[in-house]
């Protein structure tokens, strides 16, 4: 039986994979996202890197395909359009598929890094055996996964589920898609560390995180301080789970999800940052949906749930 490749093309490392047929990552290797100046310097790199292990696997004669998760990525396209955080696809459309495709040999196809983290939950995660269910990936941004009956959320044009560009504060802060009072803006990594240079420039509350230099806080920083009973950054937390068990709120609204699946490095915070998502969601949610959705936390390491969904997208292609 022959391999695939999984690509998850994150927003700070892309991290590639060889997986067979029953699921296990064979070998691994990653490159950094951002250090290239177009999208061609990129994949020369890429494919630099993929080559060690590629021969160490026996060669591309074994690799039947690639599957590819990428912000903004189009699964009817196979391109990247208008990332907001990939400095070489923030302007444009990249048929990024097709140029794997070319260097490699193989068939390449590619979905939005949020989806194929989706996939790699309904098949190796804690949405095994469900049909309907929605992954919230927080990371350098907010991604999301819609998963009704059963079937992935691609719409019209390929690009529905971008729940973390539902705005949830009016006129609020501006986001890297250019819009103001994003999800993203709010809950994502960099999101919490913006929430606490505010908070610590708007109060005089005394905290863990005036030690540090207010400009080059993290969400990591947060997270430590939190652990530490810290109440500033407790109340970071309190506010970022309340955008977002809210947000999800009205989320259930038009797919009645069975779970949330929630994954990325915020979620390592634990219950510091579930409690507030469901607490905040069951005081927000309809009446008739109160009680029914779990949230989750993804038991997958984010990378590797990533790596196998985007594999999985790469052996639909030799089922076609």
């Amino acid at each position: 039986m022959k391999n695939v490749i999984g690509l998850d093309l994150g927003g700070t490392n892309s991290v590639f994979g060889i997986v067979d047929s029953r699921g296990a990552i064979r070998a691994t290797t990653a490159i950094k996202t951002q250090g290239y100046a177009t999208a061609e310097q990129y994949v020369d790199a890429a494919v630099a890197a993929l080559q060690v292990i590629i021969e160490q696997e026996g060669g591309i004669g074994n690799i039947a395909a690639m599957g590819i998760g990428a912000p903004n990525g189009n699964y009817y396209t196979g391109s990247i359009e208008f990332a907001p955080n990939l400095a070489w696809a923030h302007e444009g459309v990249v048929p990024l598929a097709e140029m794997f495709s070319t260097q490699l040999g193989i068939p390449v196809a590619l979905t939005n890094d949020a989806n194929a983290a989706a996939i790699g939950e309904m098949t190796y995660g804690v949405a095994r055996g469900m049909k309907n269910f929605i992954v919230i990936t927080l990371g350098t941004g907010v991604g999301s996964g819609i998963v009704v009956n059963g079937q992935l959320v691609y719409g019209c044009d390929g690009f529905a589920g971008e729940l973390g560009h539902a705005i949830v504060v009016p006129d609020g802060r501006e986001c890297g898609c250019g819009r103001r009072g994003c999800l993203e803006a709010y809950c994502s990594a960099t999101g919490v560390a913006r929430t606490a240079r505010e908070m610590l420039a708007n109060t005089t509350q005394p905290s863990l995180l005036r030690q540090l230099d207010a400009g080059s806080i993290t969400s990591l920083d947060v997270s430590k301080a939190a652990e530490q009973g810290d109440r500033l950054a407790l109340d970071i937390y309190a506010f970022t789970g309340k955008l977002l068990g809210e947000a999800c709120a009205n989320f259930t609204t038009f797919c009645s999800p069975e779970a949330y699946i929630f994954f990325g490095g915020l979620t390592k915070a634990g219950d510091l940052i579930m409690r507030p998502i469901r607490e905040a969601y069951e005081a927000s949610v309809l009446r008739i949906f109160k009680g029914k959705a779990k949230m989750l936390v993804s038991g997958l390491d984010g990378a590797s749930a990533a790596v196998l969904g985007a594999s999985a997208i790469g052996w639909e292609i030799t089922n076609r």
